[in-house]
């Protein structure tokens, strides 16, 4: 299975993550979506779970949680935005969310893949949306396989 991972959109869906996302199965957004029309331009590609984020307003707070679970594969995912921890590291999420084999965050638009006590994967995709903070723009691709460990990568965009 393929999972395209994304992040802080703020309203603004690049063209190319249509190409990046072309033949994935799934798609993992971690909040500040910023309109409900980025979602429903994202299930066109794949089904999606979503969090609303900090700064995602009372319409997507209404439709979506702060937190997700979903089983891929047969792993554990756990989705959210993050700022509710502040600035988390990846061993502070896998605290927090014991039993998630999978663990995908936003917020700090700074993209991130990395193993947390040999078996968790922890991704940031970074910042999907316009370039904020001096960070290029970027999203993340995971291969799942059940009985091998999840394979991601980041993908910046142009």
């Amino acid at each position: 299975m393929r999972v395209g991972v994304i992040s802080d959109t703020h309203g603004f869906l690049r063209p190319e993550v249509f190409d990046v996302f072309e033949h994935v199965d799934h798609i993992l957004h971690a909040g500040d979506v910023g309109k409900p029309e980025i979602l429903i331009e994202l299930e066109a590609i794949a089904p999606v779970t979503a969090v609303y984020g900090n700064v995602d307003g009372p319409e997507l707070r209404a439709r979506l949680t702060q937190v997700a679970e979903v089983e891929l594969e047969g792993f554990v995912v756990v989705v959210t935005h993050g700022d509710q921890f502040g600035h988390p590291t990846p061993a502070a999420l896998h605290e927090a969310f014991p039993k998630a084999e999978i663990i995908v965050y936003g917020h700090s638009h700074k993209p991130l893949l990395e193993l947390v006590d040999r078996t968790v994967t922890v991704m940031n995709p970074g910042g999907a949306g316009g370039p904020r903070f001096g960070i290029a723009p970027s999203v993340g691709v995971m291969e799942l396989e059940a009985g091998i460990p999840p394979r991601g990568r980041l993908v910046p965009l142009p």
